[in-house]
């Protein structure tokens, strides 16, 4: 598969200088404020970013989706947007609201639902072909803002925690055969499942596994899950985060309890991503802890 490394690059560079929106908030990223907290084996960084506002807050209930355009159909994109062809029926652009130095979001040119398990594959082959990059999902109910649309997001390797993390935290290993390893992290504050292997076809089998074993809640159309997967050396590893429910009790609250955070892959991966300032400067190491107890299996 042809490795598009270069011409996103050339996609990032070109959209920069074109596009007013994407150059401001790229520029920005050089003044988030970042913060770290250790876990002992592991480190949660967490990242005030208000151009996030967007996702983090987003409504994303039936009624609000029926009354608003989708943002992600080719049609109602920004004039100034240009995308790069991938695949069977993607596209892939520049996030205009990043929180990696280079952000990614690849939806589908069709209008079709947020929905994984026919699409695994797909990822699997967009994370060969952005080796410089991690590719996620995330669920319908799981962070997406665009629960109608089915969208990948990208970033830059070694940006997450995670990564490095899957080096030295204790496993427990599921599953070893031939090529094929999974095992789930221990001690981790919330349940990740890593599957690798160098055979793309293993992957999807045992993730397929996996995702029949989930469960699929009256009224929902998949199992809550978020997805990080990367592609290099030959091997494809896919980190599955099961999830019990959307939102913490805190984004919710009022007044000195409240926290708005909508976790979703890159938390998980272990940023945290804050749109007010007001929740950056006072989190503490008992509310991250809270937050991935409440909302990952």
């Amino acid at each position: 598969m042809r490795n598009l490394n270069k011409d996103i690059n050339q996609l990032i560079e070109s959209q920069l200088k074109e596009w007013d929106l994407a150059r401001q908030n790229y520029a920005n990223l050089s003044k988030v404020k970042t913060k770290t907290f250790s876990f002992g084996d592991f480190e949660i960084r967490v990242q005030f970013n208000p151009a996030r506002i967007v996702s983090s807050a987003a409504k994303i209930d039936a009624k609000s989706i029926r009354e608003r355009r989708c943002f992600l159909c080719p049609q109602n994109l920004p004039p100034e947007q240009r995308g790069i062809a991938f695949g069977r029926d993607y596209q892939i652009l520049v996030n205009p609201f990043p929180i990696f130095p280079q952000h990614l979001t690849v939806p589908s040119l069709r209008h079709t639902g947020q929905l994984i398990f026919d699409r695994y594959g797909d990822m699997l082959d967009l994370a060969e072909a952005l080796e410089d990059f991690v590719v996620f999902y995330n669920g319908p109910k799981c962070g997406a803002s665009a629960p109608d649309h089915l969208h990948f997001q990208a970033g830059n390797k070694t940006f997450l925690p995670l990564e490095k993390d899957l080096q030295h935290i204790e496993r427990k290993i599921i599953a070893s055969k031939g090529t094929l390893l999974c095992y789930q992290l221990e001690n981790y504050l919330r349940r990740v499942i890593v599957i690798e292997s160098t055979e793309k076809q293993r992957v999807v089998e045992q993730f397929n596994t996996l995702y029949a074993s989930l469960e699929t809640r009256d009224g929902e159309t998949e199992p809550m899950l978020n997805i990080v997967s990367w592609y290099g050396g030959g091997r494809w590893t896919s980190c599955i985060f099961p999830r019990k429910v959307h939102r913490p009790k805190c984004f919710f609250a009022e007044g000195g309890e409240n926290l708005l955070i909508s976790p979703a892959s890159v938390d998980l991966g272990g940023v945290f991503i804050l749109p007010q300032e007001k929740d950056f400067e006072k989190i503490t190491k008992n509310d991250i802890k809270a937050v991935l107890e409440e909302v990952t299996l």
